[in-house]
């Protein structure tokens, strides 16, 4: 008897861990959709995400860009980057943890929406975060500062079909 509810506990956890990493829909351009619905209205550019973050320590904001790393363990966060060389990248994570997008999303155009902030980010966490990006030993354990920078939440994400 204990055997079964332990079995039966054990299937409901892998259950429950599961998310749905299929999108939510694609829409007739072809844009996958994961999380709550991103339409492309309003949506600004990281650059200017940048300089609208320089005074604030937090805003709502629905933003184009382009993917730099994503998460290869799970799909549960990426980050994104500019074209310009000496702007920030920033990592985006998603709401409640509640869709992962796919691993092979470095590079490609995206428009989230969600919330923008400053944090800092502490080194365990830096180094889990490089360890999920396929980091070399070396790599990890070079981090030995926190870093403060810019994050995002994200409740939806739209994955451009270019």
């Amino acid at each position: 008897m204990l055997k079964n509810v332990f079995v039966l506990l054990s299937l409901v956890a892998v259950l429950a861990s599961c998310t749905d990493r299929s999108p939510k829909s694609i829409t007739a351009e072809g844009d996958q959709i994961f999380g709550a619905e991103v339409s492309a209205d309003n949506a600004m550019s990281y650059d200017d995400l940048v300089t609208q973050m320089a005074d604030k320590d937090s805003m709502p904001a629905k933003v184009m860009a382009k993917v730099g790393e994503v998460c290869q363990m799970k799909g549960c966060w990426m980050t994104l980057v500019s074209d310009k060389e000496d702007a920030p990248e920033m990592r985006v994570t998603f709401k409640d943890y509640g869709f992962f997008v796919p691993k092979d999303l470095g590079g490609k155009k995206v428009i989230i929406d969600g919330y923008a902030y400053v944090e800092t980010t502490s080194v365990e966490d830096l180094r889990h975060y490089a360890e999920d990006g396929g980091k070399s030993k070396e790599e990890i354990e070079a981090i030995t500062e926190p870093k403060e920078e810019m994050a995002f939440e994200a409740t939806g994400v739209r994955i451009l079909n270019q």
